[in-house]
């Protein structure tokens, strides 16, 4: 690591030392020490208001002990995405909650059935409340909020407003002699029980709090009516846990000591949803360095459709198919004038441009450079997104025994771009920035497009369209056994390469060939023999694959569940069992993943917490599970065998 990169490393919390809170609407990343260090406004992918997690000059929010910056305990609220804090100081005990409380709008859908219905102006509370609590003795406190607009660039205008002390306003900073608010920046909002003063970018509050004592701030950006006392914000947050709690009741977990694990990896998946139009982001942050120091830095704030699809796949096992419906009807907005013109990812709100930015103001990450916001890969060609979202509307649909009538366009479009594009080269699932290659698995995954396509087109009585569709699928699958293994009988990740890649595991999770199958055998076990580090799985031997990138990058999480699951179909269910185990202690302490897990470490890299990661916890956990029932019937919980 460069001399300044290791310098910096030592004023940055680990990236799996942060808590993830979120609304469905928005999210925020907060530090050990109670500092809110990242938060996007209005959207997740909007500009950022606190970018301390990417430059520690950028802007925070911070609440706690005066003099004490490493809390006796952390946890989430059980069964909730509700942080709560507890501190322990010379003179007392504090505890702070802290809830991006929930709008009204998300019980009428939960409790109606109403899947989807668009948000208005009186919907979206758009708050964080931040509870704080003297429990024992007293407690100096502080609260400090320092927000930087326009990721970082354009610093605050606090203005005092009927409440005075108790109630401010922030807005940015117009250029020298421009007068009124950013015509492109929000107004921010500190509502408080306690008193603020101003001090150069910050609004800072000082008090001394005794046991029983409670005070909160609210800091909201919308006009909607926040707190006004101590009793409403614990209310607020209140109703947040109940709402996290109920979702969780329309699960299915099983009675098993890793359940605690599957209910933290729904709750969040779900907290990456964007509820006004059903996307789901690949994660919550950008530019968090997959190498220490390095140039592997990607702005994951968008929908992608493999990310966005897996995920419904570990919902979906969970009892969890809403997502789904709203999923779905996202993606028949983004396809309804050119349903055969998918994309690999859009923005949130369905926006396909999604051009690549560096911002040189930025340190990033411990040092990581550059930082990146939008993603140059929203315009490559990823041959495996056909599949990945026909799968997945096969499994919703034979949850439902129909499918949506306004998808069946949307259906032949997807696999007929399958059918007509499998023989060309591609970037493949991992997003290679070097040359294009035939990748097995977007082979793969083409033919789980045409597979999929012809059961459904079956299960209309749609007998001719499903014949020419399965001649193709035939076709393709013949392809990729003469042409995409090793001599020995193993799958590799291109045509004419021995390189192994990761990505192949998939091939027993969609049934392209009976597990059983000796060569699906082999490949599971030469990526577990071959393509590991200290038990942790690379996607591939950066050595072996010219991904149009420098430098090197830790084991894929995702890639580690998939072996998991995959060993689980071959029957090795003891060796499952034991890497199960072993990759749920590199759990954060907050139960999170990241993208990777550097192997001889155990700390987490790349952006966080990653929808990727949790799908494939789930998906690996249900596996083993449902090996170990003593009926020997796993079907509930593994949505490899929904397939069948």
């Amino acid at each position: 690591m460069p001399e300044n990169a290791a310098s910096a490393a030592m004023t940055f919390p680990q990236i799996s030392d942060y808590a993830f809170l979120s609304d469905c609407e928005v999210n925020c990343l907060i530090a050990p020490d109670g500092s809110v260090e990242w938060m996007c406004i209005p959207r997740p992918d909007s500009p950022s208001i606190f970018t301390a997690m990417l430059d520690r000059g950028a802007g925070s929010f911070g609440i706690g002990p005066v003099g004490v910056t490493v809390p006796n305990a952390r946890r989430y609220i059980p069964g909730t995405l509700v942080l709560e804090t507890t501190w322990q100081t010379p003179t007392g005990w504090l505890v702070v909650r802290d809830a991006l409380v929930v709008a009204p709008w998300h019980d009428v859908d939960q409790r109606s059935g109403s899947h989807r219905r668009a948000p208005t102006d009186n919907d979206a509370l758009h708050c964080l409340v931040r509870v704080v609590e003297c429990t024992y003795g007293s407690v100096d406190v502080s609260a400090d909020c320092e927000p930087v607009f326009g990721y970082g660039t354009i610093p605050p205008e606090w203005t005092y407003r009927d409440g005075g002390y108790h109630d401010l306003r922030a807005t940015a900073q117009r250029p020298s002699g421009e007068m009124g608010p950013h015509p492109q920046e929000p107004t921010l909002r500190i509502n408080s029980s306690l008193r603020f003063g101003v001090e150069g970018r910050s609004a800072i509050a000082r008090t001394r709090m005794t046991a029983g004592e409670k005070h909160f701030v609210a800091f909201s950006f919308s006009e909607q009516e926040t707190p006004r006392s101590i009793a409403e914000a614990e209310g607020r947050v209140e109703h947040t846990v109940e709402f996290w709690r109920e979702w969780l009741t329309q699960g299915t977990f099983p009675d098993h000591p890793w359940r605690q694990y599957l209910e933290t990896s729904a709750l969040a998946l779900k907290g990456l949803t964007y509820a006004p139009t059903g996307a789901l982001i690949a994660a919550a942050t950008t530019s968090l360095p997959e190498t220490p120091g390095g140039q592997r830095n990607w702005d994951y704030r968008y929908s992608w459709i493999r990310d966005s699809t897996f995920a419904l796949w570990g919902l979906y096992t969970l009892g969890f198919d809403r997502e789904a419906d709203d999923f779905f009807y996202f993606i028949h907005d983004v396809t309804r004038d050119s349903p055969d013109s998918l994309q690999i990812m859009y923005g949130i709100g369905g926006e396909k441009r999604l051009t690549e930015k560096i911002l040189d103001h930025l340190e990033g990450y411990e040092g990581a450079q550059p930082v990146r916001i939008g993603n140059g890969a929203y315009g490559q060609a990823q041959h495996d997104v056909w599949g990945a979202l026909l799968d997945s509307i096969y499994l919703h649909s034979r949850s439902r025994r129909r499918t949506p009538e306004e998808l069946w366009p949307i259906i032949v479009a997807q696999v007929e771009s399958a059918a007509a594009n499998w023989q060309e080269p591609d970037a493949g699932m991992w997003e290679v920035r070097g040359e294009l290659q035939h990748f097995v698995s977007s082979k793969v995954m083409c033919w789980v497009a045409l597979d999929r396509g012809v059961r459904l087109a079956t299960a209309r009585g749609d007998s001719r369209i499903a014949e020419k569709w399965q001649g193709i699928a035939d076709e393709i699958h013949a392809d990729v056994l003469a042409n995409g293994m090793d001599s020995r009988g193993v799958f590799v990740q291109r045509y004419g390469s021995d390189a192994l890649d990761a990505s192949v595991l998939l091939m027993p999770l969609v049934r392209f060939l009976p597990a059983d199958d000796e060569r699906i055998r082999n490949t599971v076990l030469a990526i577990a023999d071959e393509l590991t580090e200290d038990g942790m799985v690379l996607r591939y031997r950066t050595q072996q694959t010219d991904d149009g990138l420098d430098g090197e990058e830790g084991a894929f999480t995702i890639c580690s569940f998939w072996l998991v699951s995959a060993l689980v179909e071959i029957g090795e269910v003891e060796l499952a069992e034991r890497l199960c185990g072993r990759l749920l202690t590199h759990a954060s302490p907050l139960g999170l993943y990241g993208e990777e897990i550097e192997p001889h470490t155990g700390r987490h890299l790349g952006n966080f917490p990653q929808a990727f990661t949790h799908l494939a916890l789930i998906n690996a956990v249900t596996h083993v599970i449902g090996a170990g029932r003593e009926d020997g019937d796993g079907s509930h919980f593994s949505p490899a065998n929904q397939r069948v």
